[in-house]
C-alpha cells in the first residue's frame, strides 16, 4: 500500500508542462493549509506553506470529475496516495470555493495600485497595503503590493507556491464576518516593477467581474454593464492607518 496523507489544502495553480517537478504530466500545485492561524508579518511564515504537487490527471469515475473541476483558489479536503514521491488524490472534497486568477505584462494597471508601488519604493520597503472600497464606501477588497527586483520573479514565486500568499487571504477571512469564497487576483503590470494581489472580498461580486473583464480573465461585466462601476481606495494601510482618498475606475483601464 501507498503511504497516503490526509489535509486541508488551497489549490494554488495547474501547471501543464512543470519543468522544475519530477514528472512529465499536469500537476496541481497544493499548498497545505495549518490548523491554526499563522501571523503573515511572521519572518518564518512561508515555512508553514510548503507546495505540494499532485499529478492532474489519470483518475476515473467521480473522483475523475471531482478533479477534472478544480479550479486554482479552491480550498479542498484531500487524501494523497504516494508513489516514488509522486502524489496522487484518492480522496476530494472542496470546501470553498475561492478563485485565484493571475495575469502577466498587463496592460492599463489600476492607478492604486501604481501609488502604493510608488509609496512603498520612496520609502525604502518591499510590501505595501491598501484596503479597497465601494462607492457606497463599503470596503471590498485587500490589496498588497510587492516590489520585483532586478533578480527576482516574484510573479512566477507566487504562482507555483514558493512565495506564500495563503497568510493575506487567511488574515481577510479572519477579519470578514462572513464565509463567503474571494476573488484573489495576481497582476504584474508591463510598465513597473511590482506585482500587486488583490483579495476581492465577494468572488462573485461587481468587484471581481470587473477586474476580470479589464485584464480578459474570464467573464464579466462588459456586455452587461449600463453605468460605468467604479471603487475607490481609501488610501489607507492596512497597518498604520496613514494615507489619502483616491478614486480609480477599472473599466476604464486608467
Amino acid at each position: 500500500m501507498d503511504p497516503t496523507t490526509t489535509g486541508r489544502y488551497r489549490v494554488h495553480d495547474r501547471r501543464e508542462n512543470p519543468t522544475d517537478i519530477d514528472t512529465s504530466t499536469a500537476v496541481f500545485v497544493l499548498v497545505e493549509l495549518p490548523p491554526e492561524p499563522v501571523d503573515p508579518t511572521d519572518a518564518n511564515a512561508g515555512d508553514a506553506y510548503d507546495p505540494v504537487y499532485v499529478v492532474a490527471t489519470g483518475y476515473e469515475d467521480a473522483l475523475a470529475d471531482r478533479v477534472a473541476s478544480l479550479e486554482p483558489g479552491a480550498v479542498v479536503d484531500a487524501t494523497l496516495a504516494w508513489d516514488d514521491g509522486t502524489a496522487r488524490f484518492t480522496e476530494l472534497s472542496v470546501r470553498r470555493e475561492t478563485r485565484f486568477w493571475f495575469a502577466n505584462d498587463v496592460e492599463g494597471m489600476f492607478e492604486a495600485a501604481v501609488e502604493t508601488w510608488q509609496r512603498i519604493r520612496a520609502d525604502g520597503e518591499a510590501v505595501g497595503s491598501i484596503t479597497t472600497r465601494s462607492t457606497d464606501d463599503e470596503p471590498n477588497g485587500a490589496l498588497y503590493v510587492f516590489a520585483d527586483g532586478p533578480r527576482t520573479d516574484t510573479f512566477e514565486e507566487v504562482r507555483t507556491g514558493r512565495l506564500p500568499i495563503e497568510p493575506l487571504v487567511a488574515r481577510v477571512n479572519r477579519t470578514r464576518d462572513d464565509d463567503m469564497p474571494r476573488s484573489v487576483f495576481v497582476l504584474r503590470p508591463a510598465a513597473y516593477d511590482f506585482v500587486a494581489v488583490f483579495v476581492v472580498f465577494d468572488r462573485d461580486g461587481v468587484l471581481a467581474q470587473t477586474v476580470r473583464d479589464t485584464y480578459d480573465l474570464g467573464d464579466g461585466l462588459a456586455d452587461r454593464l449600463t453605468d460605468t462601476t467604479s471603487v475607490k481606495t481609501d488610501g489607507t494601510d492596512n497597518d498604520n492607518n496613514d494615507g489619502t482618498d483616491d478614486d480609480f475606475d477599472l473599466t476604464d483601464r486608467l
